[in-house]
């Protein structure tokens, strides 16, 4: 038997990233057994479905490294639905399915409750098609329905416990759970791997495939991600969607070895370990049925690794969209020999790619963007003393160099009582304009004396 599992996400807003990782679980298995991977986009909810978003599911699996041409499909769950309505039609012949003109209010009425089940009131009143007609499927009175899960063991489900539950709207179209089995036993899926909020459908889904007569395949339900709060990550609360972190500048290398660290552990207590190493030793059965931690500031110390592991002309590369896109500096004041000198010192203090403007911005600014809290933390009183002193220091400076103006400098804060921290203060903050940053005194040699110069002095004379 050949493996062919499937990833089928909705096209209706961004990535989420607990879909991410489902997709790369099933990637991984796939390549693991020799197997095929398919991508089907079930795109029924024509209400809510928007092109941009198959292409950003496209782009999405791109950047994580599942990439166009390298698996089967995508297939759209639209372009079957001839074969789920004939699905509809052969349950319905064969008596496993029965029209129902019941609307909720009517079995709110029968059963005196919201919250009860349907009743099975029409199943032997042999109704036939009609508008407003839904068709339910006729769950067994008797037994149970065990799920083999490869997560989870054989999960068992009373049958008495399942209503009839319908599987085509009055119009005929159908529901998600007859057109997923379908798409399923079309493409031939064998192993269905998804996540846990999928699981109570599972035992319809199987008597569903059941009652068409084709065996149903291996599942694996793999836990629900939550956030800090232990709550299932929500898109209208939680920074859930891929192309947020990827647009940021997190790594897709990083990003992917932190997925697949919800809910399963590399050998050895590793965390950080090659992707080749996580395709051998991943398995399925060593996956932790319980919610998985999405924790950001482990996804961020994580990217931070990523990037300082990084050989300086791919950090350099890496950067790139961050230096010549939406940057604060015109594009022609950008000096990538300029940026090419600060590179290893920048490399080793941000933690995503984005941050490394804020890092060298002053390099290509004509004056630096003044932090406000920065100055007034800095510029106090004697301040201004320091600087014109620190200019003077510095103009009579043979070799402009990080070491000859570190020595200049810590000699005109000793001479006024000051540590050279706080003599560098006002500096920094006068050159870069912020109290944090890249390494001062290699910055100002990247800078240089005339530009260093004139911001010292724009800095004395607003002091004045």
């Amino acid at each position: 038997m050949t493996v062919r599992v499937r990833f089928a996400p909705s096209p209706t807003g961004m990535f989420h990233v607990g879909g991410a990782r489902s997709a790369l679980q099933n990637w991984i298995y796939a390549k693991q057994h020799g197997g095929v991977f398919v991508l089907r986009v079930e795109d029924t909810d024509a209400a809510r479905n928007r092109p941009e978003w198959i292409e950003g599911i496209l782009s999405a699996l791109d950047w994580i490294g599942i990439r166009r041409g390298t698996y089967e499909g995508p297939y759209f769950q639209s372009a079957n639905a001839g074969e789920q309505r004939a699905a509809a039609e052969r349950l319905h012949q064969a008596g496993r399915a029965y029209y129902c003109d019941c609307s909720r209010a009517d079995v709110q009425a029968r059963t005196g409750s919201e919250y009860r089940g349907y009743d099975g009131f029409c199943r032997d009143r042999g109704l036939a098609a009609g508008a407003g007609r839904a068709l339910r499927f006729h769950t067994p009175d008797a037994g149970t329905t065990m799920v083999l899960d490869l997560i989870r063991g054989e999960p068992t489900f009373d049958n008495q416990l399942i209503e009839d539950f319908v599987i085509a709207r009055g119009d005929g179209s159908p529901v998600f759970l007859l057109a997923n089995v379908v798409d399923d036993i079309s493409q031939g899926i064998t192993h269905v791997i998804r996540a846990e909020e999928h699981l109570p459908n599972t035992p319809k889904q199987q008597l569903l495939w059941e009652a068409l007569g084709v065996k149903p395949p291996v599942w694996a339900h793999v836990p629900v991600v939550v956030n800090e709060k232990r709550q299932k990550l929500s898109k209208r609360r939680d920074k859930v969607a891929l192309e947020a972190y990827r647009d940021e500048g997190y790594l897709a290398d990083a990003m992917r070895n932190y997925l697949m660290l919800l809910g399963w552990a590399p050998s050895n207590d590793r965390e950080i370990v090659p992707w080749s190493m996580i395709e051998q030793e991943f398995r399925l059965d060593a996956v932790n049925p319980s919610p998985a931690f999405f924790d950001e500031k482990k996804l961020r110390a994580f990217n931070g690794e990523y990037i300082r592991a990084l050989p300086v002309e791919g950090f350099i590369a890496a950067c790139q969209p961050w230096l010549t896109g939406a940057a604060p500096w015109r594009p022609v004041d950008y000096d990538p020999t300029t940026f090419a000198a600060v590179a290893p010192l920048a490399q080793t203090r941000i933690a995503v790619l984005s941050e490394i403007v804020a890092n060298v911005d002053f390099l290509f600014l004509d004056a630096p963007q003044i932090d406000e809290a920065s100055w007034a933390k800095a510029m106090k009183e004697g301040s201004a003393d320091l600087l014109d002193a620190a200019i003077v220091a510095f103009e009579a400076l043979p070799q402009w160099s990080a070491d000859p103006l570190k020595a200049a400098l810590e000699q005109v804060g000793t001479a006024r009582g000051l540590k050279l921290g706080k003599a560098q203060a006002p500096v920094r903050v006068a050159v870069t304009g912020r109290s944090v940053g890249l390494p001062l005194f290699e910055s100002l040699e990247v800078l240089g004396r005339d530009r260093t110069l004139r911001r010292l002095r724009d800095a004395h004379a607003r002091l004045a």
